[in-house]
């Protein structure tokens, strides 16, 4: 594919943004000024930014415990995000959803998931819904190699392609299920062979090179679009950090050489140096993106931080249905 010069400001925006709210969401954490834990998503830019750049607003994601990235690359509002994380009024879900539960239904969100494959059988439904309507929109489902041995994943594919549903199953394959190495849960190498037994294509792809994702979900979302069904793709990723919180260095289950190793590969310096080869950024242009993200990240974070906590009457608002 012949990729526009806005499309690779496209990609490299929107790693930009994932990665500085990243980082930035870290330190909150670690300073424990904001509630709990957070799976951070530092690392994988590259798989939800090529993705997002394939789908509109209308169409729909489902995104896991390590989603701020996901809501980031569809577009989503700091402002609301960080006031979530702090547990604030102003946030996505009032703050009663955190950082595992995000959604923004306008922007085609439909919530993190904080249960391992939770979000496939949501995303089929969906999807389902599209092609009952006819109204040509796709979904997507994020998941983790460890979600792909769950039988909630394999009911959501065998349906999805029985009934050639627009959907794409999209493997953030991290090589850790949490903190167990991929071959000591699965037998296999490539989490895309299991497409074969439903009878879509599985598609494997570089998830450290933004460009290589664009690619691969723009052919299986146009698939989709065209009626032929869903597709597996499974990116290659990983993450930087820790599961939880910005520790990355140290680790028990993983070498410090093999985290340095993949940090040599990082895909928004990839993204930056092609840009710059071809002529289509300089150095100081790609440094100005960084520069204004962090005035958003920072303006963000003070909003989150001055934001009313919840009232107390709203505790039940949103939990039942009392129509």
């Amino acid at each position: 594919m012949d990729i526009s010069k806005e499309t690779l400001f496209d990609l490299h925006h929107r790693m930009v943004r994932i990665r500085i709210f990243e980082e930035e969401a870290g330190k909150l954490m670690e300073s424990a000024k904001i509630p709990g834990a957070l799976h951070l998503y530092v690392g994988e830019e590259a798989v939800a930014a090529g993705v997002m750049c394939n789908l509109s607003d209308q169409d729909q994601i489902t995104s896991t415990h390590r989603g701020h990235g996901h809501l980031v690359a569809k577009g989503g509002d700091f402002k609301k995000m960080y006031a979530e994380l702090y547990g604030r009024s102003t946030g996505y879900c009032g703050g009663k959803g955190g950082s595992m539960h995000i959604s923004d239904m306008d922007l085609g969100m439909l919530g993190a998931n904080g249960i391992v494959a939770g979000g496939p059988p949501i995303a089929m439904g969906a999807a389902f819904a599209n092609k009952y309507k006819g109204n040509g929109n796709v979904a997507v489902a994020f998941f983790g190699d460890g979600a792909s041995n769950e039988g909630a994943f394999h009911e959501a594919a065998n349906m999805a392609a029985t009934w050639k549903l627009p959907l794409v199953l999209c493997c953030e394959n991290n090589g850790y299920g949490e903190f167990t190495p991929q071959a000591n849960h699965q037998a296999i190498k490539d989490v895309a062979d299991r497409a074969v037994g439903y009878g879509m294509p599985g598609v494997v792809c570089d998830g450290m090179d933004a460009v290589a994702v664009y690619e691969a979900a723009h052919e299986a979302v146009a698939r989709a679009r065209r009626g032929e069904g869903p597709t597996l793709l499974e990116c290659k990723t990983y993450r930087f950090f820790d599961h939880v919180g910005i520790r990355g260095i140290g680790l028990s289950y993983r070498s410090d050489d093999e985290v340095m190793e993949w940090k040599k590969r990082d895909a928004i310096q990839a993204i930056e140096k092609r840009m710059i080869e071809v002529g289509v950024a300089t150095a100081e242009e790609l440094a100005a993106v960084h520069d204004r993200v962090k005035i958003e990240a920072a303006e963000a974070i003070a909003f989150g931080e001055a934001s009313p906590w919840p009232d107390e009457s709203t505790l039940l608002k949103d939990v039942y249905n009392n129509d």
